[in-house]
């Protein structure tokens, strides 16, 4: 009587844990579920690769200026050069139209250019 007993728990506890890994299995697979795990593994992948490019940016800014400093060295530049004046313009003097009310309109082409008027 007792090997019974214990056949049919251990045989009862195989099925509970059998039906368990399976439903977990069945809610991985659902649509929801793959849709979720593919956003989430999109996601991981975009801060990778925006980490690479942030990466790789400072390290181009970096040998930039050290290439930079290594031309200056190699040329004899040693100070930087003054930036220009600015310049000014001269002022316009605003000159009010003696025209205002007869305004003169550019007038149209006498061809124009829609392609469709020719079909």
């Amino acid at each position: 009587m007792f090997r019974r007993t214990f056949w049919f728990t251990t045989g009862v506890a195989a099925g509970v844990w059998a039906t368990t890994k399976v439903n977990r299995k069945l809610r991985q697979l659902t649509p929801e579920s793959l849709a979720a795990t593919a956003a989430n593994k999109a996601l991981e992948t975009g801060q990778r690769l925006k980490d690479r490019a942030v990466g790789f940016a400072l390290d181009v800014r970096d040998n930039m200026a050290q290439r930079e400093n290594e031309l200056q060295e190699a040329l004899g530049i040693q100070e930087d050069p003054g930036l220009p004046a600015p310049r000014r313009l001269a002022a316009i003097e605003y000159t009010p139209s003696t025209n205002r009310t007869n305004p003169k309109y550019i007038e149209s082409p006498m061809h124009s250019y829609n392609r469709n008027e020719d079909h």
